[in-house]
């Protein structure tokens, strides 16, 4: 049984520890609608709105300039699972048992069932929760997501399947993952991503009176790359692999555009607060063609801890009480976003252990500093686990693996220490002519460990 807590009634506490959130505006104390969209494997600058200049994106560029757009926030892992888990549990993903990926086999289970999802904190206000789309944090009758506080549950269990037959290829036997509460269903032919819009359009329709939270779980622009035909002409003039992938965010972007439609044709956009964001950088896998993916100057992608493998794309809109049009530069992270909802929900969180700070501070208040002092990143299981942790401009990096390029087998030293106020693309190690900084972070870092009783 998991601790589903009691609701406060009158006063919220937030997690960032000194704030008060007493109500001061109507539009506080409504209980809104919550529509989190988790895109997969989206690489950082890949929308106009973040600097790209060879897509299309009409949809999330407007999501964007009808509300707030993060220029420094961080998916809570580089890898898809622990990312998941960072973002249901507002928990540093190894401290929710979820340090990398989970099995895509049926039967495995993944994340502790002793954890509390934003779903099951959002029960507790009498909110409905679907989830549709892509799970990946477990694969057992116990951590699927009807068992982890999900009402309704309409996708994939795995990491990835094909659009189309919805079979799962990465490694055999292939089989088939399509699943409606808990029960696998079949409809073979039928372009996941529509089937999504379906799904969601669908739950938004039947549950447009309710307070309603629902988890939209991309499954692109994460490979097979099987953008629409549409997007192939689109983009014919560009090289692979970016013309494969152009085609998927474009793809993404156009069903993304179908449900913020349908939100605004039932009358809940001013009701609805809405979440967008990746849940790391671009693959650079062979299965992605070896990238396609912008994040700039940024040194790494997926899988790895340097800034292109955790730095994100993420935009939240609540038209008519958040700003419209602005962008936040402090530093935020996946993790916040449960803290976040509950506060502005209303929900009860005063006895759960979070590791993610509310960031209602600095939406209503562009001036406010970062709710983070530093921030911890621990990615893979065993002795040599990545590890990273950010204060200020300081960053470290431990046991850095560098994804850039995965056809190059590039060595990083096991220490390696940046500023990224000066030097954002982590090209050189400071930690020789900085030993106190690393001394520093150094003791963040085993301090934090200690906490998750680890070594």
């Amino acid at each position: 049984m998991k601790p589903f807590l009691l609701i406060s009634a009158i006063i919220l506490i937030g997690v960032t520890g000194n704030r008060v959130v007493t109500g001061e505006s109507p539009a506080r104390n409504a209980q809104p609608n919550v529509l989190l969209i988790y895109s997969d494997d989206q690489g950082t600058y890949d929308l106009n709105c973040y600097g790209s200049t060879d897509l299309t994106t009409p949809n999330l560029d407007a999501l964007a300039k009808r509300g707030i757009r993060f220029t420094n926030m961080y998916s809570p892992s580089a890898i898809c699972s622990a990312s998941r888990a960072g973002l249901m549990t507002g928990r540093f993903p190894v401290r929710a048992g979820v340090p990398g990926n989970v099995s895509s086999m049926q039967g495995v289970p993944g994340m502790p069932t002793t954890e509390t999802t934003i779903a099951e904190m959002l029960k507790t206000k009498g909110y409905v929760t679907g989830h549709v789309g892509k799970w990946h944090l477990g694969y057992s009758t116990e951590t699927m997501p009807q068992s982890q506080g999900f009402d309704s549950s309409f996708g994939h269990m795995g990491g990835c399947i094909d659009n189309y037959s919805h079979y799962f290829y990465w490694n055999g036997p292939n089989r088939h993952d399509l699943w409606r509460n808990s029960k696998m269903v079949w409809e073979d032919g039928s372009y996941f991503p529509d089937l999504m819009v379906r799904e969601c359009e669908s739950f938004l329709s039947t549950n447009r009176d309710k307070p309603f939270f629902l988890f939209w779980a991309l499954n692109i622009p994460h490979y097979p790359m099987q953008g629409e035909n549409k997007w192939r002409e689109h983009y014919q003039h560009l090289e692979s692999p970016r013309r494969q992938y152009a085609e998927l965010v474009s793809t993404m972007d156009e069903k993304v555009g179908r449900v913020l439609a349908k939100l605004e044709e039932l009358g809940l956009t001013e009701k609805t607060l809405v979440i967008f964001q990746s849940d790391h950088g671009h693959s650079t896998e062979e299965r992605a063609f070896w990238g396609g993916g912008n994040c700039g100057n940024l040194r790494g992608a997926k899988a790895c801890l340097f800034e292109g493998g955790i730095r994100v794309p993420s935009i939240v809109s609540y038209p008519g009480t958040l700003a419209q049009g602005e962008t936040r530069s402090q530093v935020a992270c996946g993790i916040d976003w449960f803290a976040t909802i509950g506060e502005t929900c209303q929900a009860d969180m005063a006895q759960m252990s979070l590791d993610g700070k509310s960031l209602q501070g600095i939406l209503y208040d562009k001036s406010q500093p970062s709710p983070h002092k530093h921030l911890y990143w621990h990615l893979g299981g065993g002795n040599k686990y990545q590890w990273a942790v950010r204060e200020g401009s300081w960053k470290l990096l431990g046991n850095a693996n560098d994804t850039t390029d995965r056809r190059i087998d590039k060595s990083v030293d096991p220490i390696f220490l940046v500023n990224l106020d000066d030097d954002e693309s982590e090209s050189t190690n400071l930690a020789r002519e900085n030993p106190e900084v690393v001394t520093r972070l150094t003791a963040i870092a085993e301090e934090i460990r200690t906490g998750l009783k680890l070594k």
